[in-house]
């Protein structure tokens, strides 16, 4: 799972490289950005819906209970429902795209007197990529049968196919198609994160029936617990939407760069908390129906010690050598000294809750696990709230560095909330060494990130040229370098047990 998750965040980068190459941060770029939000939402309430909270649970139960036949007439249903659904919801998307686009991005194109142009081509691209959620509906609910039979492999790998998509779009489409091209390469991309998954369905004994079983016990609980989970879901999108809507006012570049800061963060929360908790999520809900409070609790607690351990030193150093690294992955091409500049200034920002961000992964699958969506959803929706609150007061003084921080604040919130309120859900989390690892993880931490200022800082004092490529490629893998190795010279000093885990699980 982790591997898959590496490989498809790596993509993900060269994604961006490719994209940033093509298009630096121009206006038309920006257009591309607005026009994938109504496609992703249509996914995300409601393949994304089922895919773990709802879904899994319910049929780890019902396998439990009832024996695998039950299970698979579950599964049946639900994919069927998701189907449809998807269908009906991407044709009203389709009709309302000219009212519901300039919504999403109303400052799109005023600052270069382009309005109209950049709207009407945000709303061409927004019907094409609507097919996407097609494809998507049906993966989407692929993927969480194959996790709830422990299957990750083609799960894991199914991102990178959608991203080699992405990337054939803007290497082969973008220059005969423009902006067009690169909307078609996340058709393609969709198209093939579905078929990627099909063969492994018959590997886990898939066996599909036409049915919905509307009537069904369990059909009923996958859609009660579903409805709260499209609230949480619905919060997090609006809060990708409020960054778009409050960029859109700051400039047209803005929506591209702040994208491109966001994509960057979201490498790290891949990796480590989307990977460890997807991995986990099956267990914990295996666990959650056998009412096994004491390994569940145990389950729960080393995930997030781990999730931490590796979370809180790449947001440091993230945060520390944030110009070099987008020097060396984005300026090229298109994407000139200007655009750096705009998105070093958000991922910086966004850097600071890199790690509330990935540990929220593994904190609300412990409440799914318990068939616990409403818990969760309550604490998002009030993220939600703050980080619309936080971009409003922030923007203005701060431009998208403050949408960012604005996001970075509201998870770290998040985070403190749903830790308290599933420690006393699970009777008590592990603290003491909960505590005693993360207190050790954040001074190691700390001395790395220190290490790789002072690094940085005597490279530069040499009269090495950090604005060349060359220049950024040596601070990079210099100062990053040394700070890794004092983070994991402390940590073996500090916090041994969490160090010998991960360093283990590599060497193995």
């Amino acid at each position: 799972m982790a591997l898959g998750f590496v490989i498809s965040r790596l993509l993900g980068l060269l994604r961006s490289v490719v994209i940033a190459d093509a298009f630096g941060t121009d206006p038309e770029l920006s257009a591309y950005w607005v026009a994938f939000r109504l496609p992703d939402l249509v996914f995300q309430l409601l393949a994304g819906a089922t895919l773990s909270a709802a879904f899994i649970p319910t049929f780890s139960r019902v396998v439990l209970r009832h024996g695998e036949s039950e299970g698979w007439r579950l599964a049946s249903s639900v994919l069927n429902l998701v189907a449809i659904a998807t269908v009906v919801a991407t044709g009203v998307a389709f009709i309302a795209a000219p009212w519901l686009v300039p919504l999403l991005a109303p400052g799109l194109g005023e600052a270069t007197g382009r309005e109209a142009e950049l709207q009407d081509l945000a709303v061409e691209l927004t019907r094409l990529m609507l097919i996407s959620p097609l494809f998507f509906g049906i993966s989407g609910m692929l993927m969480g049968i194959l996790n709830a039979r422990q299957h990750f492999t083609a799960p894991a790998f199914a991102p990178v196919v959608y991203n080699l998509g992405i990337i054939f779009g803007a290497v082969f489409l973008a220059e005969p198609y423009g902006i067009h091209g690169l909307a078609w390469g996340v058709v393609v991309g969709s198209l093939g994160h579905l078929l990627v998954q099909v063969p492994a369905l018959s590997s886990v004994g898939m066996r599909w029936r036409p049915s919905l079983e509307l009537n069904s016990e369990a059909v009923r609980d996958v859609l009660r617990l579903m409805g709260p989970r499209v609230v949480g879901l619905a919060a997090a999108q609006v809060n990708l939407l409020v960054i778009v809507f409050f960029a859109s006012f700051v400039s047209d570049e803005a929506i591209s760069a702040v994208n491109y800061a966001f994509l960057m963060m979201m490498l790290p929360v891949g990796v480590i908390g989307m990977a460890i908790s997807t991995a986990m999520f099956p267990t914990l809900a295996a666990q959650a129906a056998a009412h096994e409070s004491g390994p569940l609790r145990a389950s729960v607690s080393n995930a997030l010690r781990v999730i931490l351990f590796l979370s809180i030193p790449a947001s440091v150093l993230l945060a520390v050598l944030a110009r070099p690294a987008i020097q060396i992955l984005l300026e090229r091409g298109a994407f000139d000294a200007r655009s750096t500049d705009m998105v070093v200034d958000a991922l910086t920002f966004y850097a600071i809750g890199i790690a509330a961000q990935a540990s929220v992964e593994i904190l609300s699958r412990g409440f799914y696990a318990l068939s616990d969506t409403r818990t969760p959803v309550t604490i998002a929706v009030i993220a939600m709230a703050l980080n619309i609150a936080f971009a409003a007061l922030l923007v203005q003084p701060f431009g998208i560095g403050g949408l960012a921080a604005a996001a970075s604040l509201s998870a770290l919130i998040e985070f403190a909330l749903l830790v308290r309120l599933l420690d006393v859900c699970l009777g008590g989390l592990d603290r003491i060494p909960l505590r005693r690892s993360a207190g050790s993880t954040v001074i190691a931490s700390i001395v790395m990130g220190q290490v790789a200022v002072i690094a940085r800082l005597l490279l530069g004092a040499t009269g090495l040229d950090a604005s060349s490529l060359l220049g950024a490629f040596l601070i990079l893998g210099i100062a990053g370098g040394l700070g890794a190795i004092a983070f994991l010279a402390v940590s073996a000093t500090l916090n041994r047990d969490d160090y010998d885990l991960v360093w283990g699980r590599f060497r193995h």
